[in-house]
């Protein structure tokens, strides 16, 4: 793709992000989008709203699990940004009419106390740079008509990034099984998905130790205070007003928010 295409398919998903008018998948008026297209047209975003006055807060890492690389034909994850203003506190309520169709995801977060070594990071250098974890809930949501969308179009439109929710309590590394983690996501007090932290690349650390070491080729360090959203425990599920969302993690507590 030519700079003058990537601005223009930035601007397209600025402005049904900005109207809640999703669009038409990008690969239908662009069939030569590659990933690396991609990431150029998501750093353009990325880096209009932080002239804009947010500021990078970390990164999240899409397609994680096996069954949903197999539902995209891809053979590894994808990432995105978090920023200062996708940040929610637990139990103040979202505006579901200022997103265009949201989905929620549960998920171990990490939170770094020292920057990740990259290129060659690894499972032992996260657990040994992670200050603690705690539960989240994120909420995806696509500037794509009906999540039509192939890698590509969830790559440039941020990996389908809006809002994180993170729970209070945080627990340390210390004899903690990252794998064995179980989680309960459940909607209007009624559980809807069950799943383990293990379903993440088999452990969430190694998808945090990919993302350091992918980002780093586009010159992007995962910094101390960073948090770090790795993947789903669970497949995503559609929320809309009026619902509460809870997401029940074995030994890291819980994480709530509403939706109105």
């Amino acid at each position: 793709m030519t700079v003058a295409q990537r601005r223009a398919a930035a601007d397209t998903l600025r402005t049904a992000e900005h109207d809640r008018q999703p669009v038409q998948r990008l690969t239908l008026g662009y069939p030569q989008l590659d990933v690396a297209d991609s990431y150029q047209i998501q750093l353009l975003n990325i880096n209009d709203r932080v002239r804009d006055g947010a500021v990078v807060r970390g990164h999240k890492v899409g397609l994680s699990s096996r069954a949903m690389q197999q539902m995209m034909q891809v053979d590894e994850p994808d990432y995105g940004h978090l920023l200062s203003d996708m940040f929610v506190p637990e139990h103040t309520p979202i505006n579901a009419g200022a997103l265009c169709t949201p989905r929620v995801e549960v998920e171990v977060a990490f939170v770094l106390a020292e920057a990740l070594p990259a290129p060659g990071c690894t499972v032992a250098d996260v657990l040994r740079c992670t200050a603690f974890v705690c539960p989240a809930i994120e909420i995806i949501d696509s500037r794509i008509v009906d999540w039509d969308i192939r890698l590509p179009d969830t790559i440039a439109d941020n990996a389908s990034s809006a809002l994180v929710v993170l729970g209070g309590k945080r627990t340390t590394l210390d004899d903690l099984d990252l794998r064995t983690i179980g989680a309960v996501l459940s909607r209007d007090g009624e559980i809807v998905a069950t799943g383990a932290a293990g379903a993440v690349l088999g452990n969430p650390a190694t998808a945090v130790a990919w993302l350091a070491n992918k980002v780093h080729g586009f010159g992007v360090t995962l910094e101390a205070g960073h948090v770090i959203l790795p993947g789903s425990c669970t497949r995503a599920y559609d929320v809309a007003a009026g619902q509460t969302i809870r997401a029940d993690f074995d030994d890291l507590g819980h994480v709530v928010t509403r939706f109105e």
